[in-house]
């Protein structure tokens, strides 16, 4: 009678910690919830991150807080959302940076494919190609000869190593043959602040960083890197149309939570990322942005797993070729 005893109180005890367990699931969240952006306020990824939040918050009924924790291409905030507590009240907006760090860092303090659970992709950006408006070439064709021709004496901003505009960048020179003088920021809005100021000569940034400014004739655009024209900006030919195919690229954002979150949890983030991207004002904005948000069934755990992964192994190739690496 004792064991059956013992027998029935284990499993009443177990019983009742799933219930728990699923209560809590289902509670969530009870307090503000803080999204990690691993770059500088102002920038691209930020911008988005702003938009997708508001609307979270209101789906979760607790604030979404964006917190800018810049520094090392991304991986300090990253690396800081790798060891939060697995609560789900911090999370980690990246973007493709997650698949190049584990090329670029000789020591990353975390692993991008095994240190994060996945939540789901957000939007794939497009990338324009700027300069100071009093920048000497007017056309890509003209820029492209002009960068063969000047080489290290032409400027190169890029919001830091492992940054979306230092891969671009990298793939532009890489397209020519010929190396430019880069200088890193801590950022794409203070690289963008220096090229409308006239401090340095180029830029290839996401169009949430560019669009307002190339319209505003702040900055004078080149190129799009995408297979066709954008409709925001009709008159911006695209990179293959001067004859450089090979510089497309978009970059990615997903939305990420430290390894250990219950499945619970990210359901429900899940659901209201996708409220988020459904958002008519969310789609409004990133249109105005030159993107639009990723379908329903990319919005998911799984899609932004096989992302990360295909990804990583693509850009391990490039960066390897290219011989760019961080300490």
């Amino acid at each position: 009678m004792k064991t059956n005893a013992i027998k029935f109180a284990a499993a009443a005890l177990l019983a009742g910690l799933a219930m728990s367990g699923t209560a809590f699931g289902q509670d969530y969240p009870t307090k503000p919830v803080t999204v990690v952006v691993p770059f500088s306020a102002g920038g691209p990824t930020d911008t988005v991150a702003r938009l997708i939040a508001e609307v979270m918050s209101k789906d979760l009924g607790q604030q979404v807080v964006v917190q800018n924790v810049g520094g090392a291409g991304g991986t300090l905030g990253a690396g800081q959302v790798a060891t939060a507590a697995d609560d789900g009240y911090t999370l980690l907006l990246h973007h493709i940076g997650m698949s190049t760090a584990p090329s670029l860092y000789r020591s990353l303090p975390y692993d991008p494919q095994t240190d994060f659970a996945t939540i789901g992709l957000i939007t794939s950006v497009p990338m324009t190609l700027v300069a100071r408006k009093d920048f000497e070439p007017d056309t890509l064709d003209e820029l492209i000869a002009f960068v063969k021709a000047n080489g290290e004496d032409i400027t190169y901003a890029h919001a830091g190593i492992g940054s979306a505009s230092q891969l671009c960048g990298m793939l532009f020179m890489e397209a020519l043959g010929t190396q430019m003088t880069t200088v890193p920021y801590q950022g794409s809005g203070p690289a963008m602040t220096d090229i409308i100021g006239g401090q340095i000569d180029l830029l290839c940034d996401q169009t949430t960083n560019t669009t307002s400014q190339i319209q505003a004739g702040e900055v004078k655009a080149y190129a799009v890197t995408t297979p066709e024209r954008l409709g925001n900006l009709p008159d911006l030919p695209t990179t293959a149309e001067a004859g450089l195919p090979g510089l497309q690229v978009g970059v990615w954002h997903g939305l990420y939570a430290p390894v250990g979150t219950t499945p619970e949890i990210i359901a429900r983030l899940g659901s209201s990322l996708q409220a988020a991207l459904a958002d008519p004002t969310v789609i409004e904005r990133f249109a105005e942005l030159g993107t639009v948000p990723v379908s329903a069934a990319e919005a998911t755990p799984a899609a932004l797993t096989e992302m990360l992964t295909s990804q990583t192994a693509q850009w391990k190739g490039i960066i390897d070729a290219a011989g760019i690496y961080a300490e």
